[in-house]
């Protein structure tokens, strides 16, 4: 492709609303642009970054054993009742009526529709497994999209669903689409975690998310480096020696003025003891009415984690004036101790003694309180929210903190949308059995734009080959008609086209520092520069994008140095 004719608007400056890296580079380098709010338009420099990503996907998922679909993106509203996600699935489902008053929506995500699908076809277990895919449009009203391609409205997903038979077969399906997985962002040459996470609004028993690494993600993982072990914070867990001798002895509860001290480091300073002897009791609001949730006072309340125990929807902190119905006293000193609601405490506080906790009275805390005697507890469950450096639950050695990006998920859906649509076979035995499903997505974008967040310098993007949208770039210095500069780039061109390599040619008469600042921006792998103190000893530099090393190699060798670039970085990413 010629520089000349590709339509590539680049920018110098940084846009004013882009906010993450990933979202000023491809705006810069003339990838996207906004349309509206969350809505962009692909330019073809970002197309090929997408196809190429889309490629990787279908060859794995080939690989794998999965066939490719295309489902309608309109989606009727009664497969959505009869699941049970209408209403459920909240604001963010882009709702419409068709001329006739019949209500559809915009598919964010289509598991009601792959079941509808699958359940009028298959009849028996003689027909199991099946594993179908497709790459399509999603629709989310994010309340605030942001951070370009990371959160949008309209974004490209690779969504794929399995049916079994049994839950081992269904593990089976998993266990390939993980394997899939992890081999399509290894190919992608990034450097990501797969880590346990949060099934949310899919639902399921178990999921894992693949988490490319960068400084910006929007989330928060743990993982070990000894063990395989990696979980979203919503979901870790880990090994936590219990603080405390359980040979001490059971002192007497006592009351005692904390005049004005609410907060945990207040009252320890006061009554001089480390927040790991005082326990704090939060009122939550809940479906159920309010609950108390219980952790030691140097822990912190993993709301998704509450969620999953009440199995609620929706939880959120009480405002004051629920504090001081259900407690009888102001936020800060509340305690669990006389409360009638539920109460869940934190499993690692079970072992605690002579600890101190709010009195429900202003001013006012116990101490040397006991969990049997002063504080019946008929719920203990995980509901902290773990720390880095605590230790790992597989291997106990420390878990490191790291920022991620989500850019796949996968799911074990179990019979949750089976059942729900009577998505049934016969099995052996002549006996109608919901069909077991898994369900895996993949950011298409979303990857392309994480890829930015890991690769990138101050002079624009430094793209892995595989997402490159072009291998190499040709940069001639003259491009005067006739000159030996450009006939020489022109011939490589065309003599890299016929060896099958993905070329562009900067053939605009611009000065040479401008081509090559647009070189850097675009971030294409390998830079040939042809010049004509160079060709005077018939060489041309080689200068790959990721170490700008230059290295000088006679024009008749230049391809076989470029093949050798490109087969080397690509084992990279095998």
């Amino acid at each position: 492709m010629l520089f000349s004719q590709i339509y590539l608007p680049t920018l110098r400056e940084k846009p004013a609303e882009a906010e993450v890296i990933s979202h000023q580079l491809m705006m810069r380098a003339g990838m996207i642009r906004k349309l509206s709010s969350g809505v962009y338009s692909f330019l073809p420099l970002g197309v090929r970054s997408l196809r190429k990503m889309e490629t990787i996907i279908r060859e794995e998922m080939d690989r794998a054993g999965a066939q490719e679909v295309i489902l309608p993106a309109l989606q009727p509203a009664e497969l959505w009742q009869e699941s049970g996600r209408w209403d459920k699935y909240g604001k963010e489902l882009f709702r419409l009526k068709d001329r006739h008053d019949h209500e559809y929506c915009l598919g964010p995500t289509h598991e009601e529709v792959i079941t509808d699908l699958v359940r009028h076809e298959i009849r028996s277990y003689r027909q199991l497994p099946v594993n179908l895919y497709q790459i399509q449009t999603k629709f989310r009203d994010e309340i605030r999209p942001r951070f370009g391609l990371m959160r949008g409205r309209e974004f490209g997903m690779k969504d794929g669903y399995s049916f079994d038979r049994d839950e081992a077969g269904a593990e089976d399906s998993y266990r390939q689409m993980f394997e899939a997985y992890s081999r399509i962002f290894a190919r992608c040459g990034l450097k990501f975690k797969s880590v346990e996470a949060d099934s949310g609004t899919i639902g399921g028993s178990f999921s894992h998310e693949f988490m490319v690494l960068a400084d910006t993600g929007e989330d928060a993982i743990l993982a070990c480096s000894l063990c395989a072990y990696g979980a979203n914070v919503e979901r870790a867990v880990s090994h936590l020696p219990v603080v405390g001798n359980p040979e001490e002895e059971l002192r007497p509860v006592r009351k005692v003025d904390t005049p004005g001290r609410k907060t945990v480091e207040e009252v320890t300073r006061f009554l001089d003891i480390p927040a790991t002897r005082l326990v704090k009791t939060l009122i939550y609001q809940t479906p159920q009415g309010p609950v108390g949730i219980l952790v030691r006072g140097d822990q912190e309340v993993n709301e998704t984690k509450v969620r999953r125990v009440l199995d609620a929807d929706e939880i959120s902190l009480a405002e004051e004036a629920l504090v001081e119905q259900v407690t009888g006293a102001p936020v800060g000193f509340a305690g669990a101790v006389g409360l009638t609601i539920l109460l869940v405490a934190e499993e690692t506080i079970r072992g605690m003694k002579n600890f101190v906790m709010g009195a429900n009275e202003q001013d006012r805390h116990f101490v040397d309180l006991n969990w049997e005697r002063d504080v019946p507890i008929s719920r203990w469950a995980d509901v902290r929210e773990v720390q880095a450096g605590e230790g790992c639950p597989r291997c106990r050695s420390p878990l490191s903190a790291y920022r991620g990006i989500e850019v796949g998920h996968v799911f074990k859906l179990g019979d949750k949308y089976s059942r729900a649509l009577k998505a049934t076979f016969l099995d052996a035995q002549g006996q109608e059995q919901p069909l077991i499903m898994g369900c895996y997505g993949i950011g298409v974008g979303r990857t392309v734009a994480a890829a930015i967040e890991q690769n990138h310098d101050g002079d624009g993007i430094i793209w892995p080959l595989a997402l490159a949208p072009f291998q190499v770039i040709i940069t001639p210095t003259d491009v005067t008609a006739g000159s030996a500069t450009f006939e020489t780039a022109r011939s490589l061109y065309d003599q890299y086209r016929a060896a099958g390599l993905e070329v562009l040619l900067d053939d605009r008469d611009e000065r040479p520092g401008i081509k090559f600042k647009d070189a850097d921006l675009i971030g294409i792998p390998l830079r040939i520069t042809v010049g004509p103190k160079g060709l005077q000893e018939n060489v041309v530099e080689l200068r790959p994008r990721a170490t700008k090393t230059v290295q000088r190699v006679p024009v008749p060798q230049s391809l076989e140095a470029v093949q050798a670039f490109i087969t080397r970085e690509l084992g990279k990413m095998s």
